[in-house]
């Protein structure tokens, strides 16, 4: 998936119905309960970068990358006004550009992996995200579950078939589990939370 004026568009419009302005619990929980350890880490679609700075607070230091320059544009001043300074944003296309700064500990997406139509791109994604990753790292992935059953609204949803066929053989998945995204939305969508872990050893 290129970089296009889909994402633009939308941040440059305020049509933002994902960017609800705070880490969602869903990292806060797995981080703080898991625990992932302090490292490198990298934020994938990291939006306006409230993920990645929440991540900063705890200690970690982080690379959020976008395809949409309005979000890291966003992202930096946010990060610049919460100060954030183990922090920095990067306009790249995870699928096709070069991503500085690895190997990472612990790769976070909130909503990349499902943004991928086809079974092809999300393996490649997949090989991608084990290629910034140490031997052992760990990967977050929150997405879009096929069991909400509103497929005609909000994000992609995607079966855990998709998810098990995109990932081998780079990663032992560790659990899947069923949630919603938090969301400013009534019912927020139903989604799939995903901790993996590359393969070939442990974190040193």
């Amino acid at each position: 998936m290129s970089a296009d004026n889909r994402f633009e568009n939308r941040y440059k419009n305020g049509d933002l119905p994902w960017n609800i302005n705070r880490a969602d619990y869903n990292l806060i929980n797995v981080v703080t309960n898991e625990p992932i350890p302090v490292g490198k880490a990298i934020d994938i679609g990291c939006g306006t970068g409230d993920n990645a700075i929440w991540l900063a607070k705890q200690g970690f230091n982080v690379t959020g990358i976008d395809y949409s320059k309005n979000a890291i544009e966003m992202a930096k001043i946010k990060a610049e006004d919460k100060g954030a300074n183990n922090t920095h944003f990067l306009f790249l296309d995870i699928l096709n550009d070069k991503i500085p700064d690895g190997p990472y500990s612990f790769v976070y997406d909130r909503g990349c992996f499902h943004s991928f139509d086809t079974n092809k791109e999300r393996k490649k994604y997949a090989g991608r995200t084990a290629d910034l990753l140490m031997n052992g790292g760990l990967w977050l992935s929150l997405l879009g579950s096929h069991d909400d059953g509103r497929l005609d609204q909000g994000p992609p949803k995607k079966t855990v078939l998709d998810i098990a066929t995109a990932v081998e053989p780079y990663f032992e998945i560790q659990y899947i589990k069923a949630g919603r995204f938090d969301s400013n939305d009534a019912v927020p969508s139903k989604i799939w939370i995903c901790l993996m872990k590359k393969r070939g050893g442990q974190i040193k």
